[in-house]
């Protein structure tokens, strides 16, 4: 009888709790809160701050899709190129993915805009059944070569804009809305310029 009593008095408590572990233990719940807290503002990529476009050496820093084809980064010379590191474990990579796949959606068309995203772990069977079952289409690559830290130092998610030049233009660590509309605006500036 007491334990009924204490139960009835500490439920709140104990719904608490269990919503806590389970937004800590399950990677798909905790993605989903940071979406929910995405979609009411936070988390906003930062393209207002200028970054001094830093020359970056390309030449060499290579992705393969899962068809075997190579890209490197140096060859891309005169596009933009998108490139976002992540992984399928990952609450933030999941929890901007949307973001992500709406903003890919938008510019896939656009032969001056290149899309890479890099599966941290290079799992690329496990990403590819990952993507394919949240109907995402993006272009899903491995890391071939050494990626400088500058660019990437295994913060996920990591994303990274090189200009037509191949000047490194946006660097960000951690989640963002990449489907925010002054995110669009700056990718359509830096293809202007």
């Amino acid at each position: 009888m007491n334990a009924m009593k204490f139960f009835k008095k500490n439920i709140f408590n104990v719904l608490f709790a269990a919503l806590l572990l389970v937004i800590v233990f399950v990677p798909d719940a905790k993605a989903l809160l940071l979406k929910g807290l995405m979609q009411i503002g936070f988390y906003q990529p930062n393209v207002s701050k200028k970054e001094e476009a830093e020359s970056t050496h390309l030449k060499g820093i290579k992705f393969k899709n899962i068809k075997g084809e190579l890209v490197d980064l140096g060859d891309l010379k005169g596009k933009i190129v998108f490139l976002n590191f992540w992984t399928t474990w990952c609450p933030p990579c999941r929890a901007e993915m949307p973001s992500l796949n709406k903003l890919y959606q938008s510019f896939k068309t656009d032969k001056d805009i290149v899309f890479i995203f890099a599966d941290a772990d290079g799992e690329l069977a496990k990403s590819t059944v990952f993507l394919h079952e949240r109907k995402y289409e993006l272009p899903l690559y491995r890391v071939e070569s050494q990626i400088p830290d500058q660019i990437f130092n295994g913060s996920l998610p990591t994303t990274v804009i090189f200009d037509k030049q191949g000047r490194l233009s946006f660097h960000h660590e951690g989640i963002a809305n990449y489907a925010d509309q002054k995110f669009i605006d700056f990718l359509k500036k830096l293809k202007a310029g």
